[in-house]
């Protein structure tokens, strides 16, 4: 039940952010390993880009790859929200006093961050007939091309937010500034984590949409990088620091709503759930 509900709130998200999704894999791309004022800007910011992609490829483009995401985000955010919610539920958080132990949560949310986006990996890249052709031209293990480039990212992401969920959580309630159970405590602890994660998830962000969408040869080895370490170092070297953070802007509006969204949804299903159990 602790998967079943964490894949549905992350699904519930999705549903809302997917468009956003959309417009910052867009804007990550443009002007890839171009030094910065050498190319054309399809999308200025976030706003022009969600017209622009309106305009020239139709409104239910902002909606393209729904059916993939909501199968990764079920899939990926089932397991890595269920696995931190079950350590969560055996105390394991906590201290030898009984207090919540950050480093424990950022450690447990890595860690469970890793293994929901290596089992996620394949459907991040598409579905269906995408699959197939990648199973085929590439052998099995191409449907986790990019795969290990992404971890680095989710490790910090996931470890970022569900450590800063958590503690945020714990903190505002010792404060009593909301009742006890209120959805208002869970809504502000994720508008917070929210923040902490587009912070430090976009550079690692943009290195693994760039490994992922890379062109390969016939034995699937990537043509433009060689690995996240080159990845990063070819970017940073070309387009600046800030070449790691194109997008993010547009990171922090699909990001920040899906972890509010999703953090929200994922905590008032267990407590509803709990309630109803008992």
């Amino acid at each position: 039940m602790d998967f079943l509900l964490s894949g549905l709130a992350a699904c519930g998200a999705c549903v809302f952010t997917n468009p956003l999704e959309v417009v910052k894999t867009r804007m990550q791309l443009q002007g890839e390993l171009q030094a910065p004022g050498s190319y054309q800007r399809h999308y200025r910011n976030v706003f022009h880009a969600f017209f622009t992609i309106g305009k020239v490829d139709g409104v239910a483009a902002l909606q393209k790859g729904l059916a993939p995401a909501l199968v990764y985000q079920f899939l990926m955010n089932g397991i890595r929200l269920g696995i931190y919610g079950l350590v969560e539920a055996r105390g394991l958080f906590l201290d030898s006093n009984g207090n919540h132990s950050p480093g424990r949560s950022a450690l447990a949310g890595g860690i469970a961050g890793v293994i929901g986006a290596y089992v996620g990996s394949p459907i991040y890249m598409g579905m269906y007939q995408a699959l197939s052709v990648i199973a085929r031209k590439q052998g099995l293990w191409g449907l986790w091309r990019g795969a290990l480039g992404g971890l680095p990212r989710v490790i910090v992401g996931s470890s970022t937010q569900l450590c800063t969920f958590s503690s945020i959580k714990d903190l505002v309630a010792q404060w009593e500034v909301f009742p006890p159970q209120s959805w208002k405590l869970a809504l502000v602890s994720a508008m917070v984590s929210s923040m902490a994660v587009v912070l430090a998830m976009t550079p690692f962000d943009v290195i693994s949409t760039r490994l992922y969408n890379q062109p390969t040869d016939a034995h699937g080895k990537g043509l433009m990088y060689r690995g996240l370490p080159d990845a990063l170092m070819q970017t940073i070297r070309t387009e600046g620091i800030w070449g790691m953070y194109k997008g993010v802007g547009a990171s922090y509006f699909r990001l920040g709503p899906h972890t509010i969204l999703s953090l929200f949804f994922w905590d008032q299903l267990r407590f509803l759930y709990q309630t109803h159990k008992q």
